[in-house]
């Protein structure tokens, strides 16, 4: 079974990602779409396994398989947490749809560490353009202020939400190069100041809840072991 046909043919999750998703698309906007494949169980039974992430097969699309999805969202990873939170969903199957009853069961305080080391290595990339360019590339300085945002908000409220919501026309003011880098600067450290100020009282637990997490994937797999029960190839 090639790669391919594991996200045509398995995927238990597909939505849009990006400016689409965060209520921040312009006529320019690519489609990104993210997605989840559940591998059939009997393919960890040969030596070699299936992969943990396939590119396509359209344009702009990406899918991690389960296993993998779940480490990641385990580790509060950023862009797999808002994958679970989009409001495009495209594909959803009965896996998929207990994946998204879990969304909580992955949320926890590392959301603070996993955001700011991703907020600190795009906040570099900023610096490094403006040093080069004398600007940034407003289009990552806008999505990197959405993300701070979100954080921030998610800390505060436990909730993680990804549409840009009130914030939209002043990032969307960011985008078109309307505010200097200099009140864009501001703007990042202040949300980095909150976002600290609400660790210090957020609702959300200290780790996330593994155990759910893992029963959910130990009755996936064999699931889909009873589906096919003898390994081939």
């Amino acid at each position: 079974m090639d790669d391919l046909t594991l996200v045509r043919d398995h995927t238990i999750y597909a939505c849009v990602m990006g400016s689409r998703a965060f209520g921040l698309a312009t006529r320019a906007s690519d489609t990104d779409r993210r997605g989840v494949f559940l591998a059939p169980t009997p393919l960890f039974w040969r030596f070699e396994k299936p992969p943990t992430h396939v590119e396509g097969p359209r344009e702009e699309e990406f899918s991690w398989e389960l296993e993998r999805f779940c480490e990641l969202a385990l580790r509060a990873n950023p862009n797999i947490l808002e994958c679970l939170h989009s409001p495009l969903v495209e594909r959803l199957t009965p896996a998929g749809e207990e994946l998204l009853s879990l969304r909580g069961a992955f949320l926890s305080r590392r959301a603070h560490t996993s955001f700011s080391r991703y907020a600190v290595s795009q906040h570099g990339k900023l610096l490094a353009d403006v040093r080069l360019h004398g600007a940034p590339r407003w289009k990552h300085a806008m999505h990197l202020l959405r993300l701070l945002i979100s954080c921030r908000d998610l800390l505060r409220t436990g909730r993680l939400t990804i549409d840009a919501g009130p914030d939209r026309e002043g990032l969307l003011a960011v985008r078109r190069g309307e505010r200097t880098w200099e009140e864009v600067d501001a703007w990042m450290a202040r949300l980095t100041e909150e976002t600290d100020a609400a660790l210090t009282t957020t609702p959300l637990p200290a780790e996330p809840d593994l155990p759910r997490v893992a029963d959910y994937l130990r009755r996936t797999r064999r699931a889909s072991a009873a589906l096919d029960p003898a390994p081939r190839g």
